[in-house]
């Protein structure tokens, strides 16, 4: 696989797909990035292919328009924040695609850059359709991908286009996440501990079977550490379980057990009423949960135990929160991970998923962090061993 410092990009259409899939409010009538950090991700490989002469051509999915215009999934907000990032204009095209899109591009200059309009609002985009991929390669010299939040999905943007274009190539952030993510899986440093949380056991089962073999301890949370709990005969009151994983979650315990991995589970928790902000909610003294309550959170045992465990580890992997961290009263055990893994000095750290890099972020300490991976799903397909799409599409 190429990277894009080994291509020739002068005067070059060098088509970069990015993932600007930003999160938006309304605000005194307009659309505001409330996260810009997926934009600042990609400027490196921006940077590069305008300081090489390339024209550049950018293209992103926003949101979910189903294959419709919808102006509220515009990328006008990311065109406009990223214009003040480089200190210079990057224009929007009405289309992604058809004869305004080739005009577009056809008057860039060398170093100028433009921004396609969403690719979603073409269905052939999702449903990776050889015309919509075709009409995209006509716009490129060169193909780029720096999208790795993207890279789980066989799209027209992602895997179609690729093969269509006479130079294909990674960008640097797609490359980065590849070389620290493949470290974790190929020879992370011991001891090496990965951290779990998130609602469904489900959602992270072909992980931990995947991970089983190579860390040496695994520290579970959220809401699928009740399905573990209840899997060991500890009462779990009325928390969240899948119930038909419960079965799965206890082999998982036995096969961890066989291999020498030490699986921890809470060993206390902070419990609510219900679910919500204002719920009447208490400490346990122990793992078991009473009838009438739920977990939210982990408990200050489980925190300190957890910490103990992540501070003499030399590679730790944080994915998924440890309680309803979206509810400030539910939120101390994930921040608190958040701060475990931050002063883990000796270890080289990776924290991928939403809510984990949501942490780092409030915590103030996600600059103490070794690389905080920007895509949610790729990242888990890629820990379960899975074949990116957007990565086979760039290979040979």
């Amino acid at each position: 696989m190429k990277i894009i410092d080994q291509v020739d990009l002068d005067g070059k259409r060098t088509f970069i797909r990015v993932d600007f899939n930003v999160p938006l409010e309304d605000q005194g009538g307009a659309r505001r990035i409330t996260d810009d950090s997926r934009i600042r991700g990609a400027l490196p490989t921006i940077r590069h292919a305008i300081e090489r002469g390339a024209r550049v051509v950018l293209a992103s999915h926003l949101g979910r328009p189903t294959g419709k215009v919808d102006p509220r999934e515009s990328l006008a907000p990311a065109a406009k924040r990223l214009g003040e990032l480089l200190g210079k204009p990057v224009a929007l095209a009405p289309d992604c695609v058809g004869a305004d899109a080739e005009k577009a591009v056809a008057a860039l200059g060398r170093g100028d850059v433009l921004m396609l309009e969403n690719l979603r609002f073409h269905g052939g985009e999702e449903k990776n359709d050889p015309t919509f991929a075709a009409s995209l390669a006509r716009l490129a010299d060169v193909y780029v991908n720096d999208a790795f939040g993207a890279a789980h999905r066989a799209h027209a943007s992602t895997a179609g286009m690729a093969a269509l274009v006479p130079v294909r190539t990674s960008g640097f952030l797609l490359r980065d996440e590849l070389q620290h993510l493949g470290a974790l899986l190929d020879s992370p440093a011991r001891p090496f501990v990965a951290i779990l949380g998130g609602a469904k056991v489900s959602d992270k089962i072909s992980v931990i079977d995947n991970l089983l073999p190579r860390v040496d301890a695994l520290l579970i949370g959220g809401a699928m550490a009740y399905t573990f709990l209840r899997a060991q005969g500890s009462a779990i009151g009325g928390s969240r379980v899948e119930a038909d994983k419960v079965d799965l979650a206890r082999t998982t315990l036995e096969q961890a057990q066989a291999r020498g991995v030490r699986l921890l589970l809470p060993l206390d928790h902070e419990i609510a009423t219900r679910p919500e902000a204002g719920a009447d909610c208490r400490t346990t003294s122990d793992a078991p949960i009473p009838d009438g309550w739920l977990g939210v959170d982990i408990g200050p045992k489980t925190r300190t135990s957890y910490a103990a465990e992540i501070a003499q580890a030399r590679t730790v992997l944080w994915n998924g929160p440890m309680g309803i961290f979206e509810i400030e009263a539910y939120a101390a055990g994930t921040v608190a991970v958040a701060h475990a893994v931050a002063n883990a000095r000796q270890a080289f750290t990776v924290v991928g998923g939403g809510d984990s890099v949501a942490a780092v972020t409030q915590a103030g300490v996600a600059d103490r962090i070794g690389h905080i991976s920007t895509g949610g799903g790729a990242s888990l397909e890629f820990l379960e061993g899975q074949t990116l799409p957007g990565v086979a599409a760039l290979e040979g």
